[in-house]
């Protein structure tokens, strides 16, 4: 027996954190590509031509296939291979990033936003189940779901500057074409890095076993959804087409569930995802907490952007300098998180992550002059809100992977980030509402016309400022409602990171 294996790594230290980075890169790029498009996305629109009332799509494309499509990719890589499939999915994000610049039109460049998003699904899931299966409980995994735990928060934090000093500095374009080069280096990092998985006869067997009645239920459904949520704001909640495919949505989700809960029961073939796992009540409640702190934190992350450049009209690298603490700190709260993982209790690490999250939003959303200096609220907001997400994700990851078998690592990484990308589309559909209601009440206007003009149309205006802070309120109230979770639900929960 190697020294390695003595110790609990299934192969060299060397490889082993190289395999880490490998697939942390997957959470990463995911994050980084959608928050560098919101910090260019006003250059995109000008280029593009794009109105306001449909910047969003820039986004929202890439955000309605990454989410909608996680618990297939996460069911097909458990039964294909998490290799084969990560693989797949690095190289489609490589490929679409670097053509997405060339198109000059608005609905081929959100069609290729689009195509980004699913290749970004096809690799979140599996680098969570590829972690799963590779560490064996104990101190090795605590300092990898660490890792991979930092990816999603610090992504979305080097998003602002990658994007902020690539659209100051050089064309927009090259925000995507550095992107799709770093893309290609995990691919061929992964190529040479992941292990090639056992050939066992149960996985072959299991090939023909996809559900893909359940896989088309499910995708449809939150594709429906998330589309409606994400037009809402655009065209109107009373608009008769948004309410109905929300009711749509829903309906569709259920068929979903009552669908599973046949197959799980019938037990001829496998459910895409088995219901039963929800009667462990400290996995649904952590998959509550994914939803409500994956709100709150995106939330956060854009409507400090919104403060920055929209209210106090900063330039794109004035607004990219303020969110510089995050990085720094997100990199140290990482590295104790690993430490933390197996020495302090589930419930205080989580108790500790919502309540930091929670005083960020509460920051943006009190009546402070709006003279104040950055210091005094904005730097300790970006640095609690690190110290949130890189406690919080880690942690509500490997309590994932510990609670599910390793046929189904896949798909617990698909569904907890699933959650969390549900919990980003209503948290911020709801947050627009919010603000566009209090900016027509304060303008007098309707929220039609509001939500049509754009954040800019009120720049600097008291409207908008009062309309940012109430959605900064209801940013806190989610977070506190996940401190209220975790209160209910994880209270005396053991060390996720002991061994079992």
């Amino acid at each position: 027996m190697s020294a390695e294996q003595g110790s609990g790594l299934p192969f060299s230290k060397a490889r082993c954190i190289t395999l880490v980075l490998t697939v942390t890169c997957a959470a990463f790029l995911n994050t980084m590509g959608v928050q560098a498009a919101v910090i260019i996305l006003p250059t995109i629109g000008k280029h593009l031509s794009i109105p306001d009332s449909r910047q969003q799509w820039v986004i929202s494309a890439y955000s309605l296939t990454f989410g909608c499509f996680l618990l297939l990719w996460g069911r097909i890589a458990d039964v294909y291979g998490k290799r084969l499939i990560f693989l797949w999915g690095s190289v489609w994000l490589t490929v679409t990033s670097l053509v997405a610049p060339f198109v000059t039109n608005e609905i081929g460049f959100d069609i290729f936003r689009g195509l980004q998003g699913l290749g970004a699904a096809a690799m979140v899931p599996t680098a969570i189940g590829i972690l799963g299966v590779t560490f064996p409980p104990g101190k090795a995994k605590n300092y990898a779901f660490s890792c991979y735990g930092a990816g999603a928060p610090l992504g979305g934090i080097f998003g602002n500057i990658f994007g902020g000093v690539l659209g100051q500095y050089l064309d927009w374009r090259w925000v995507f074409w550095i992107f799709a080069i770093l893309a290609a280096i995990v691919t061929v990092a992964g190529y040479f890095i992941i292990p090639l998985p056992p050939i066992q006869t149960e996985a072959i067997s299991m090939r023909n076993t996809v559900d893909w009645i359940g896989g088309t239920l499910i995708t449809v459904g939150l594709l429906i959804l998330l589309f409606a949520l994400s037009e809402g704001n655009v065209v109107g909640w009373s608009t008769p087409w948004v309410p109905v495919l929300i009711v749509v949505s829903i309906l569709m989700i259920a068929l979903f569930a009552f669908w599973q809960h046949y197959l799980e029961k019938r037990g001829t073939s496998k459910p895409l995802m088995k219901v039963s796992i929800f009667k462990n009540i400290r996995f649904s409640a952590a998959n509550v907490i994914m939803l409500l702190f994956f709100a709150s934190f995106n939330n956060f992350l854009i409507y400090a952007t919104y403060w920055f450049q929209d209210y106090l009209a900063l330039s794109v690298i004035q607004t990219t300098i303020r969110f510089i603490p995050t990085g720094v700190s997100g990199i140290i709260v990482a590295f104790i998180t690993a430490q933390l993982l197996s020495r302090v209790r589930g419930d205080l690490i989580l108790t500790f992550g919502t309540l930091c999250v929670s005083i960020s939003s509460l920051l943006f959303a009190i009546p402070i002059p709006t003279d104040t200096t950055y210091w005094a609220y904005g730097f300790p907001a970006m640095v609690l809100s690190v110290c949130g997400a890189d406690t919080l994700y880690p942690t509500l990851t490997l309590f994932t992977a510990k609670s599910l078998p390793s046929e189904d690592q896949a798909l617990g990484g698909a569904l907890i980030n699933a959650v969390g990308q549900v919990g980003r589309a209503i948290g911020l559909a709801v947050a627009t509402a919010v603000q566009t209601a209090v900016m027509a009440r304060e303008e007098g206007t309707s929220v039609e016309q509001i939500g049509n003009a754009g954040h800019a149309a009120g720049k600097g205006s008291e409207a908008l400022k009062v309309g940012l802070r109430s959605a900064s309120w209801f940013n806190f109230a989610i977070a506190l409602g996940a401190v209220g979770v975790v209160m209910l639900f994880f209270r005396g929960a053991g060390k996720v990171g002991h061994k079992t």
